[in-house]
C-alpha cells in the first residue's frame, strides 16, 4: 500500500512447501499458480519507495540504481522503485521513471509502483511497470489528507486507471492492486471497522482491480486482525483477491504479523532493506519490517525466498555507502548468520 502515501503491496502468487522449524499450515500447490518453483514466499522490497520518501536526504538517482541492481543480483524477486506523485509533493521520488526504465532491464526482476491517480498511473504506463499499486485508505479521513479524495473520488480514479491498462495492448498491461491502507487502524481516526475493510476490498474489485493487498499503515494491526481480515476477504472475494501484505513494526508486531499472515495463506510479504521508512501523512506511522530479517525468519523456516544473504548484505552496503546519515535497522546484519545455518534457498 501508498500516495503520495507509503502503502503499496502488491502480489504474485508463489507456492508453498511446509515449513520445517514452527508448527505452520501453509496452503498446498495444488490450489495455486505456480509462477517460480524457486521461492515459496516472495518478498517484495518497498525500500525505494516507501523506505526514501520517508527520510529528509534524498538518495541520488545513481545511487538508487545501484541499490536496485545490487536488490536484484541477492535475488530479491520484486522491487517497488518509486511512487508518480509530483516531484513538489515527494521530491525524494522525483526520478520513478528513470528508475522503472533502468529495473525493467534487469533480467528476472519485477518492477513495481505507487500510482495515486490517473493522471500517475498514466505516467507509469508510459515506462511500463510490472504492477501498479493504487492505495485507497479505509480511514475516510486518512484518505483526503493522503489523497485529497474521499472513497468514491478514489474508486472512480481506480475505473479510469482499469480502462487506461485494458486499452493497452495485451503484452503491455501491468497487474493493477488496490492497497487498502489504514486497515488496521488510523492514527487519525483510530479504530477502523473491519465491516469498512471487507466493503473497500469489494468496491476495489468491483472498479477493476486484479486484487487487493493488506497495508498496516500505521503499525497497529494485531496477528488476530492479520488473520480474521485475511481468511474473511478470503471467503468474500478469493484467495487470488489477496495474496500479500505491508506491515510495519511500529510497536514491535511486525513479525507476529508475518507469522499470522503465513498461516492465513498470504504468499508476498512487503518489506524495507534496513527497515527504513513509514507513511509521511499518517503522524507517528513509522518502521516497515526489515527485510534481512524477514529473509533470515523465512529461510530459518525452511521457506525459500530466492534471496542470498552475501548479496542481500552487499544491497545493504550499497544503501549505507549512498545515506551514511540514515540509521539503519536490522537483527541480522548485526549479528549474523548463526554457525551451522544452512538456509532453504542454495547459497
Amino acid at each position: 500500500m501508498r500516495e503520495t502515501e507509503a502503502v503499496v503491496e502488491d502480489r504474485e502468487s508463489r507456492p508453498h512447501r511446509s515449513a520445517v522449524a514452527v508448527p505452520l499450515t501453509l496452503p498446498s500447490k495444488d490450489n495455486e499458480t505456480v509462477t517460480d518453483a524457486s521461492i515459496d514466499i516472495e518478498i517484495s522490497e518497498v525500500g525505494p519507495r516507501d523506505g526514501l520518501q520517508s527520510i529528509e536526504p534524498i538518495m541520488a538517482t545513481e545511487d538508487k540504481k545501484a541499490w536496485i541492481t545490487a536488490l536484484a543480483a541477492a535475488g530479491v524477486p520484486e522491487v517497488e522503485v518509486g511512487s508518480f506523485v509530483p516531484a513538489k509533493v515527494l521530491p525524494q521520488l522525483a526520478d520513478t521513471a528513470e528508475l522503472v526504465t533502468h529495473a525493467r532491464s534487469i533480467p528476472g526482476l519485477a518492477v513495481a509502483v505507487l500510482v495515486p491517480n490517473l493522471r500517475g498511473a498514466e505516467n507509469a504506463l508510459a515506462v511500463q511497470p510490472d504492477k501498479m499499486t493504487v492505495p485507497l485508505s479505509v480511514s475516510e479521513t486518512h484518505s483526503l489528507k493522503n489523497l485529497r479524495r474521499t472513497h468514491e473520488q478514489v474508486l472512480e480514479e481506480v475505473r479510469g486507471i482499469r480502462a487506461a491498462i485494458s486499452a493497452r495492448p495485451e503484452d503491455q498491461r501491468p497487474k493493477l492492486e488496490g492497497s487498502l491502507s489504514t486497515a488496521f487502524g488510523c492514527t487519525i481516526e483510530g479504530e477502523v471497522p473491519e465491516r469498512k475493510v471487507l466493503e473497500m476490498a469489494e468496491k476495489l474489485m468491483e472498479a477493476g482491480c486484479d486484487e487487493v493487498g493488506l497495508s498496516d499503515t500505521t503499525g497497529f494491526a494485531s496477528p488476530t486482525q492479520v488473520r480474521n481480515y485475511t481468511k474473511h476477504i478470503h471467503e468474500l472475494l478469493g484467495k487470488d483477491a489477496l495474496t500479500g501484505i505491508h506491515l510495519h513494526n511500529t510497536r514491535g508486531q511486525g513479525f507476529a504479523n508475518v507469522m499470522a499472515a503465513l498461516e492465513a495463506g498470504l504468499t508476498t510479504i512487503d518489506a524495507s532493506m534496513g527497515g527504513i521508512g513509514g507513511c509521511p501523512f499518517a503522524p507517528g506511522a513509522s518502521g516497515n519490517i526489515v527485510t534481512e530479517d524477514l529473509v533470515f525468519l523465512l529461510e530459518s523456516m525452511g521457506l525459500k525466498t530466492g534471496i542470498n544473504f552475501a548479496k542481500l548484505f552487499d544491497a545493504r552496503r550499497v544503501l549505507h555507502e549512498a545515506l551514511p546519515q540514515v540509521e539503519l535497522y536490522g537483527f541480522t546484519p548485526d549479528a549474523g548468520l548463526p554457525k551451522g545455518f544452512s538456509p532453504a534457498t542454495p547459497q
